[in-house]
């Protein structure tokens, strides 16, 4: 059985972790600390730290670096589900990095201002300094001070995506892709909190995202894949 270790919120994780459940996959969830990747560690032998990290038998899955899509491409192929088809290959390379810049930059630090729902009594401490050691001293209550600002410039920023839905039920046609199921773990980190809503204005966007969350494929799909 594939494993998914993973710290819940996290926005990569839950990346595979939907695309694990669009695939009708039964599989197992292992909740790491967020202070404490020493399983992951042990896994790859001492070769990554981050999370996700896929285990499938003996095989051992995670990125090589922050251009990869190791983990992913490695569920597409295994279970059959189309979502890197060769045609869309440049245009769905250029859509997933400005996804994990663009929308993912202000994703995070709106979930990070709820960080001490998130995160358990015990792992605070590490939350935090791991927090300001990346981005300064008080980062988190400037993020909320400008949360305003920021929500305008993701709804902004988010707005060629709702474009993108004009023609068509997902970002790319008549069924999902790899970047479909990118923005969509993307927002599920921004939405993790229960603080927030998509944009209002954004309607084809908020439609899409409710079939994302429960969209399953179908054995025929696979077979066509």
């Amino acid at each position: 059985m594939i494993e998914l270790i993973q710290i819940p919120y996290s926005p990569y994780c839950i990346v595979q972790r939907r695309i694990l459940e669009y695939a009708n996959q039964k599989f197992k969830i292992t909740n790491i600390p967020t202070g404490d990747r020493s399983l992951v560690w042990k896994l790859t032998k001492e070769r990554y730290y981050a999370v996700p990290v896929i285990r499938d038998g003996a095989q051992v899955i995670f990125e090589t670096d922050n251009e990869s899509q190791v983990i992913a491409k490695y569920l597409d192929d295994k279970l059959g589900l189309g979502l890197f088809p060769a045609a869309l290959e440049g245009v769905q390379s250029l859509i997933w990095r400005c996804i994990e810049n663009e929308i993912e930059d202000i994703g995070f630090r709106m979930n990070d201002i709820y960080w001490k729902e998130n995160v358990p009594g015990d792992q605070q401490l590490i939350f935090l300094r791991h927090k300001e050691r990346k981005f300064g001293r008080g980062c988190i209550d400037q993020w909320r001070a400008e949360k305003k600002g920021l929500l305008a410039e993701l709804a902004r920023r988010l707005l060629p995506f709702d474009e993108m839905l004009i023609s068509g039920p997902f970002l790319l046609g008549d069924r999902p892709h790899f970047v479909d199921f990118d923005l969509a773990g993307i927002l599920g980190n921004f939405l993790y909190s229960g603080h927030y809503r998509l944009p209002a204005a954004h309607r084809r966007l908020g439609r899409w995202y409710g079939r994302m969350e429960t969209i399953k494929i179908s054995t025929r799909e696979k077979l066509r894949s």
